[in-house]
């Protein structure tokens, strides 16, 4: 990996210590805020790209290791993790710590550590995230209410299901622009899962996009997935809606 320049950021949770990883663009701000949340497999060089061109763009990007609770772990195989059944299960175990409601908690506190960062603007900011990522982003938009600008979900998995926790029903709490890009013939974000989002969403008035990645898998957009999911042509598109979304809301 060549090198990739960040700033590190240790955050007091109620849970422990939280890094985040701060890109950043040149000069001295303050710059419109992004909060990035990976995909299960956490913190590692796709992501840090996701920083490094956003901050190039002019964002200051604050990507989350919403895994910290695992301390340090071994790396997963990401071609066979969920194939694998003990390392379907450690993975599992680490997403579980990961839910909803500890990420927010971990957020408020991130903030706080933000509000006293002079590059950062965090009055109002963006989230964006991929697979579980996707879904926190989401979470975020509905928990933050007026501060989320925007929120971009790419292939995020379980945003509607059968709890009281599910995201969806949190729509009338959004007040941020919204985009999902979800791959075709996902599991976990099934036509039926959206077509329920999309009443929620549209009862609750809230501006947004959801645009399914035909032909695509779960993971399109992020690199280092294996060549049979990765897909160039979606990556592309991501970032084109990506970018132009942050350049409306923010």
């Amino acid at each position: 990996m060549r090198h990739m320049k960040f700033t590190k950021l240790d955050v007091t949770t109620a849970d422990g210590t939280m890094d985040v990883y701060v890109h950043a663009p040149a000069g001295a701000g303050p710059f419109p805020t992004v909060i990035l949340y990976p995909d299960a497999f956490g913190v590692r060089a796709a992501m840090h790209e996701v920083g490094e061109r956003l901050a190039r763009e002019g964002y200051l990007t604050v990507i989350v290791n919403t895994l910290y609770r695992a301390g340090n772990f071994a790396p997963f195989d990401i071609a066979n993790t969920f194939t694998n059944p003990p390392e379907r299960a450690r993975i599992g175990a680490m997403m579980q710590k990961a839910n909803g409601e500890a990420v927010m908690a971990d957020t408020r506190s991130l903030l706080d550590v933000l509000a006293k960062e002079p590059r950062a603007k965090t009055d109002r900011f963006a989230c964006c995230g991929y697979c579980m990522g996707g879904r926190l982003a989401f979470i975020a938009a509905g928990t933050f209410g007026e501060r989320v600008a925007a929120a971009a979900s790419f292939h995020p998995g379980n945003i509607v299901t059968d709890t009281p926790e599910s995201p969806h029903l949190n729509a009338s709490k959004v007040r941020a622009r919204l985009y999902f890009g979800i791959a075709d013939n996902d599991s976990s974000c099934t036509p039926e899962a959206q077509a329920k989002l999309k009443a929620a969403l549209d009862a609750a008035k809230v501006r947004y996009e959801l645009e399914v990645y035909t032909g695509k898998l779960h993971g399109f957009a992020v690199t280092d997935f294996p060549p049979t999911i990765y897909d160039a042509g979606a990556n592309k598109q991501h970032w084109e809606k990506l970018l132009g979304l942050l350049e409306e809301a923010l």
